[in-house]
This record gives C-alpha cells, sequence and structure tokens, in this order.
C-alpha cells in the first residue's frame, strides 16, 4: 500500500506520459482523444488540475479536474498497471477533492464506462452515487454511467465538508 503519496501538479513535460496512459488505459478501443497536446492545454488551464503521483522515475499516476463555480468535473483518472490495488488512485481522487473543498466547490462529477464495473466500484467505495446512465456517450460505441459526490452537507446553520 502506498503511504507516502508525492502527488503534485503537472508539469509541461509530463504530457505526453499522461496522454499515453489516458490512451492506453482508459480511452482503449474508443480512439485518442487526449493527446499530448489536449493534455499540456488542461496543464496549462487555471481552471484545471492535472495531479500527477510520481516515485523518483516514471508516473505512477494522474487525475485531471476541472473547477467551476460550483462543479468539479473530474476529466480523467488512470493508475499505472503496476501500481493499482496500492492506494495511488484515492490518494489523487482525495487530493483533488481536498482542492475542490479549499475552492467551496459543492459536488464532484464524472464519467464512467456503464462496462467497466471495477471503475465505477472504486468510485462508489469511495462516496460516489450514480445518477444517470448516458447511452452511447463514448463515440456511440459505448453507454456511460454519471457519477456524483457531494462534498459540503448544509446542516441547517451552514455548509460543512462530507
Amino acid at each position: 500500500m502506498i503511504t507516502d503519496h508525492n502527488i503534485a501538479l503537472a508539469r509541461s513535460t509530463d504530457a505526453s506520459a499522461i496522454s499515453a496512459m489516458s490512451r492506453d488505459y482508459i480511452e482503449r478501443g474508443l480512439g485518442w482523444d487526449w493527446t499530448p497536446t489536449r493534455v499540456l492545454r488542461s496543464i496549462r488551464d487555471r481552471s484545471t488540475n492535472v495531479a500527477v503521483m510520481r516515485d523518483g522515475g516514471p508516473l505512477l499516476g494522474f487525475g485531471i479536474m476541472k473547477y467551476g463555480d460550483d462543479t468539479a468535473h473530474l476529466h480523467l483518472l488512470a493508475v499505472h498497471r503496476s501500481m493499482r490495488r496500492k492506494g495511488v488512485g484515492t490518494a489523487l481522487l482525495l487530493w483533488l477533492e481536498q482542492t475542490a473543498r479549499a475552492a467551496a466547490i459543492e459536488r464532484v462529477r464524472l464519467e464512467a464506462r456503464a462496462s467497466n464495473d471495477l471503475a465505477r466500484a472504486f468510485y462508489r467505495s469511495r462516496g460516489y452515487h450514480e445518477t444517470e446512465r448516458l447511452s452511447g456517450y463514448y463515440r456511440g460505441a459505448e453507454d456511460a454511467v454519471r457519477l456524483e459526490k457531494l462534498l459540503w452537507t448544509d446542516t441547517g446553520t451552514g455548509l460543512v465538508p462530507e
């Protein structure tokens, strides 16, 4: 299990590695939308965080989250195959959620392939709930499930973190 989480914002030089992980682990069989150029735009975008975890060498995982006024959208989250089930994905997700809370964002939304039972279970175990099924969301070829997590609870006397 990962206990020392070396998470930082991505650098421009990380764009190619992030893009390759997206192509190989997330976008497989669908075409390649998150090219190095698109990832680099996200790295440079002030309303987006691209978080990476590394251990002195290649990337162990990454997450890309765009922040709006009330809602953050988790575009991508991937963990290197050799590092799965060791806490990397959880650490990255928690880091991104904490950043959203610090910005007073109310909720995080994301989409996952409807057929990806492991991803759906991962998010559900971290407090996300499925809100809808999106037919043909991925290039008309595959359905998605939208998931959401509230980051704040209204206690009647004010908002408190979930």
